[in-house]
């Protein structure tokens, strides 16, 4: 290879796989000494440099200055390789560098190909593996389909990166806000708490330091604009937006939104909160096979248990009707007792 054609492969590989000139530079360097070590079969230390300016190669045996044009096409050949192993490795580390960076953070790309039931998903410079138990069960996509992901794990395996995507991580969701709501990344809006269940329903918990600022209208937006774009991507995905409150009196209720709690009694020993809903509030506070309760219980931190209040008058009435009949049993004892001192008494 001549002098300018050499410098046009490194330009090139500079611009086409963003890889740093120098270690490109190294990579020749290191596989023409490799090479013409093995052909000269040697134990003397082999050096090769390059001039980055001129693409001048300068070869040395031990002191002597070899000729690289005399080692033959073998040799060549060999070297070669070598060069494209260690550009294979460099654009590795490239793209392993820049996607780990972008790990826990959304990623779009083109649905490819499906191998088995893992979704091949192409990211430009790489492809994306999404996995069944990544996928949302109701979502179904087809090659070709624009997709949006969240970066889970990168990791190298021999000369190719390995990217590992999900859309069921409760990550997914939060990043989604932080696209949608700016306020959020400014840190006006804080994210205090979140849990989901992919595909069905979301619980978000969220607050703000400043009083002149909404918080849950923050992430709603105008005319629901900002929520509904968020929902569009989740493909109907049931969103409740929660302020959040230090005092679990307030936080708890607010957890089983939709449905409106009229009271709440807390065991903080156990850490469980009972909480009371009118009559027609009951099924949608426990939500659809225990989702609602469920998702407000991992949310607050607390075991929920959920009572009517037609429930709660009956457990008051219960514990009246027990205090009550106590009292008739004590007193009853105490009668006889008082009975049983005066017989005495008679008898003396």
């Amino acid at each position: 290879m001549d002098k300018e054609s050499l410098l046009r492969l490194v330009d090139m590989l500079h611009k086409d796989k963003d890889i740093d000139k120098d270690i490109v530079f190294q990579g020749i360097e290191s596989a023409l000494e490799s090479a013409a070590k093995k052909h000269l079969r040697t134990e003397e230390s082999v050096s090769i440099k390059i001039d980055k300016v001129t693409g001048e190669i300068t070869a040395l045996r031990g002191e002597c200055e070899i000729d690289l044009s005399d080692l033959g096409r073998i040799t060549a050949q060999t070297a070669k390789q070598v060069i494209i192993q260690k550009i294979r490795e460099a654009e590795r580390d490239v793209i392993y560098d820049d996607y780990v960076g972008r790990k826990g953070t959304i990623v779009s790309g083109i649905v490819q190909r499906f191998e088995g039931p893992t979704m091949v998903v192409n990211l430009g410079k790489i492809e994306g593996y999404l996995p069944k138990s990544e996928q949302i069960s109701n979502e179904y996509y087809h090659p070709g389909e624009r997709i949006r992901c969240l970066v889970t794990e990168v990791k190298k395996i021999g000369h190719k990166v390995k990217i590992l995507l999900s859309r069921t991580h409760p990550c997914f969701v939060r990043q989604l806000f932080e696209l949608e709501v700016p306020e959020i990344p400014e840190k006006i809006v804080e994210i205090k708490g979140l849990v989901r269940e992919a595909g069905y329903r979301t619980k978000i918990a969220v607050y703000s330091d400043e009083s002149n600022v909404d918080c849950v209208g923050a992430c709603v937006g105008v005319r629901g604009i900002r929520i509904k774009n968020i929902v569009d991507e989740l493909n109907g995905e049931k969103i409740d937006i929660i302020r959040w409150d230090d005092e679990p009196e307030v936080l708890i209720p607010n957890t089983l939104k939709p449905a409106e709690a009229t009271g709440i009694l807390l065991s903080p020993e156990n850490h469980i909160a009972t909480v009371v809903v009118p009559n027609d509030q009951l099924s949608l506070a426990i939500g659809k096979r225990g989702q609602n309760v469920r998702l407000a219980s991992k949310l607050a931190g607390w075991d929920i248990d959920i009572i009517t209040e037609v429930e709660l008058e009956q457990e008051r009435e219960r514990e009246e009707a027990e205090k009550t009949t106590g009292e008739e049993v004590e007193e009853t004892v105490l009668n006889e007792d008082t009975g049983d001192d005066k017989s005495k008494e008679n008898k003396e």
